[in-house]
Parts: structure tokens; C-alpha cells; sequence
């Protein structure tokens, strides 16, 4: 396995490529179980944020970041957009999505009450990766759905187009990948 040496912030890490299509490779940032580099990153994207009432993330590695951003804030609780309806859910909202990542179509889906928590409320969209811009435009959409003014847009990292952006924020710029038969890797900054 090749692996690709990544720094932020002072922490670094050995992140394994990994084929997503044909012609498409990751250097995979898998932060979910990093507590390390959520805690360090976490502060100093806080920094960067505006004033916020509510913070939202979907399903499910921004959910560490978006906890540990809210502890920091004291926040008693925050939103997550679900990946599938689940039984318990009251007067749902849905919206689908196709990002890099995942390859195929997924539904995002807020339960009634969640809903309900942001509507007229100054939200801030938290992911760990934004790339095509696709799953947070689909988190932007349902969270407008519900009556939410998005105030920011903020992950760890920002991949191809996204990285000249100015509507988001990030704390480090990441790469996707052209295989190369030789099995070395070229970063790409268009899927186009």
C-alpha cells in the first residue's frame, strides 16, 4: 500500500490511496476516529467561524469535528443530517446528493424536531472535506428547507475546485488524484 505524507497544524499522518473510480484516486482523510487531530484543528477553525446559533454536519465523519466545535462554543447540542430515514423520525425532510466520496446517489434526511431547531437561525455548515461542494450543497438545501440562514461554511480541508472558493472556510488545501500506471499518483484540481 503507497501512502501519502500529510501534515496540519503540526500533526502529521501516512494517508493510504485509495481507488474511488477508473481514473480517480484519494489520499484518504478518515477523521472520525482521530481525537488528536479533531482537538487540534477544531480551535483554530473556531477562530474562523462568525457568530452562530446552530451548527449542522451530515452523517458522519463530520460529526466528531462538529461535537468538538460545539463543546468548545457551549453549545448543549447540535444537527445532523442523516444518511437514511430512520422509523423514528416526525414530518422528515430530504434531499439527495452525489458526492466524490461515496460515488452513487444518497438522501440526507432531518427528523421534524431538528428541523425545527434551525429555522431563523444563524446556522453554520460543518463537514471535514469539502471537494465538489456537492453533499454541502445538498446540507445547504435542506437546511434552507427548514427555515436556516446559512452563515458559514467551514471543513478541515478543501479539495479541486473548492479550494478557490470564497464562500467556505478551511483550514488546509487536500488533493484527488490521477492512478498513474507506474502506480504513482498526480494531483488532479478538476474532475472536469
Amino acid at each position: 500500500m503507497k501512502f501519502f505524507d500529510f501534515e496540519i497544524m503540526g500533526l502529521k499522518r501516512k494517508l493510504p490511496y485509495v481507488q474511488v473510480g477508473e481514473n480517480l484516486a484519494l489520499a484518504s482523510f478518515v477523521v472520525l476516529s482521530d481525537t488528536e487531530l479533531i482537538r487540534t484543528v477544531a480551535p483554530e477553525l473556531l477562530k474562523r467561524l462568525p457568530e452562530v446559533d446552530v451548527l449542522m454536519t451530515a452523517e458522519a465523519k463530520g460529526i466528531c469535528l462538529t461535537y468538538e466545535l460545539s463543546r468548545l462554543m457551549g453549545m448543549k447540542d447540535f444537527v445532523v443530517a442523516r444518511k437514511s430515514r430512520k422509523p423514528y423520525m416526525q414530518n422528515p425532510v430530504s434531499h439527495s446528493v452525489r458526492s466524490v466520496t461515496t460515488q452513487k446517489e444518497q438522501h440526507l434526511w432531518l427528523d421534524g424536531c431538528e428541523a425545527e431547531k434551525l429555522k431563523g437561525k444563524r446556522v453554520a455548515l460543518i463537514d471535514d472535506v469539502i471537494a465538489t461542494g456537492e453533499s454541502l450543497e445538498a446540507l445547504e438545501t435542506l437546511a434552507k428547507s427548514a427555515g436556516a440562514n446559512i452563515v458559514a461554511r467551514a471543513a478541515i480541508l478543501a479539495e479541486l475546485e473548492s479550494v478557490h472558493r470564497t464562500d467556505i472556510i478551511y483550514l488546509k488545501e487536500h488533493y484527488v488524484f490521477r492512478p498513474n500506471p507506474d502506480g504513482t499518483y498526480t494531483p488532479i484540481e478538476s474532475l472536469k
